[in-house]
């Protein structure tokens, strides 16, 4: 600003008449850049509303329509906003619900397959293994996926609603042989699904189908079963000899089980917890793999949390209609040798949960 004003001051001596010689340091040029620099501020001052309200009109779809923050991440969020930025749509209205689920959609899906067809000229020359396995949507809908699975990566084909279906043998090998089908027999070397009985037979009706392609059982289920079969051993017949060898385990699971739902299932022990512990309690999924072990290892995380709040004054004030519920949740947590079998529990089975 110094600089301006000396230039001013030297242009009004001229004006008068006066000889006059700019300084070395000052030049048009640099006045200029100056000038340029002061409206460019002025011009982000102005955009600065606009920016703010376009910041609000955003947050209210968010907000209005239910749509989680992490849509933000998405990388064609912020490529779609960058790109109406940067050419003049002037007018641009952004396509509707009918646009979105019909010739867009069929567009996209021409996109994805262009840019998956590499992966099908791998087919040929590195074989293919079919893989299957079930879960159910936001909907409870029960539904099968199937995949085709190479070295240079995982393509999926379809997923199958099973409602209202039986999934016997018969209906499991028939998705699993159409499978085979679009991807070509001779490309499919193996088709992989869980331990289940049924899923089993149907990898037999694949095999006598199509001779050279075997049925593989799911590694991961194998080991989770393993890990069920450790941790939660059942006193039958055929499984005595390891219920005898293992019954502690499932003794200990048990009992984190009460720990859990006896704070779960009070407000006041629960608010104890949370005052004292800052990660949640997790509960055993029968749907989930290895949940035995990672409720042992949640729960060796916060033993300090859980230690410093039965012996709380707080937790001994409070009294509920439960009090020798109350006693033995206090007597397990503060018992070092029960402490130290799940230490030993998750040590023993470290590798298979590792691999799972």
């Amino acid at each position: 600003m110094k600089k301006v004003l000396e230039l001013a001051e030297l242009r009004l001596k001229a004006k008068k008449g006066k000889s006059v010689s700019l300084p070395t340091s000052t030049t048009t040029k640099e006045v200029s850049k100056k000038r340029r620099s002061e409206g460019n501020t002025i011009e982000q001052s102005f955009n600065r509303g606009a920016r703010d309200h376009l910041h609000g009109l955003i947050a209210r779809m968010f907000y209005t329509g239910g749509l989680s923050f992490n849509l933000v991440r998405n990388p064609y969020f912020i490529e779609a906003f960058k790109y109406a930025t940067s050419n003049s749509l002037g007018g641009y209205i952004p396509p509707g619900y009918n646009l979105l689920r019909t010739s867009l959609l069929q567009k996209d899906r021409a996109h994805i397959e262009k840019l998956l067809e590499p992966i099908k000229l791998t087919w040929k020359a590195k074989s293919v293994s079919i893989v299957s396995d079930g879960w159910s949507d936001s909907q409870r809908r029960p539904l099968i996926n199937v995949m085709a699975v190479t070295e240079d990566g995982t393509m999926f084909l379809n997923a199958v609603n099973a409602e209202g279906r039986t999934k016997n043998m018969d209906y499991i090998a028939d998705i699993l042989l159409k499978a085979i089908e679009e991807v070509g027999p001779h490309n499919v070397v193996q088709v992989i699904t869980d331990n289940a009985p049924i899923c089993k037979s149907a990898g037999g009706i694949v095999q006598g189908r199509h001779p050279h392609i075997f049925w593989t059982p799911c590694v991961v289920h194998t080991l989770n079963l393993a890990l069920k079969n450790i941790c939660a051993a059942k006193n039958t017949e055929r499984n005595e000899v390891v219920y005898e060898e293992c019954c502690w385990i499932t003794e200990v699971s048990d009992d984190v089980v009460v720990i859990r739902n006896f704070i779960m299932n009070h407000s006041m022990r629960l608010a104890m917890f949370n005052e004292y512990v800052n990660l949640k309690l997790l509960t055993i999924a029968e749907t989930r793999f290895a949940s035995v072990v990672i409720m042992l290892r949640r729960f060796k995380k916060i033993k300090r949390g859980l230690m410093d709040m039965v012996i709380s004054e707080s937790w001994s004030l409070y009294r509920d209609d439960n009090v020798g519920r109350a006693q033995f949740v206090k007597g397990k947590i503060l018992d070092d040798i029960w402490w130290d079998k799940i230490e030993y529990v998750i040590s023993f089975t470290e590798p298979i949960y590792n691999m799972v």
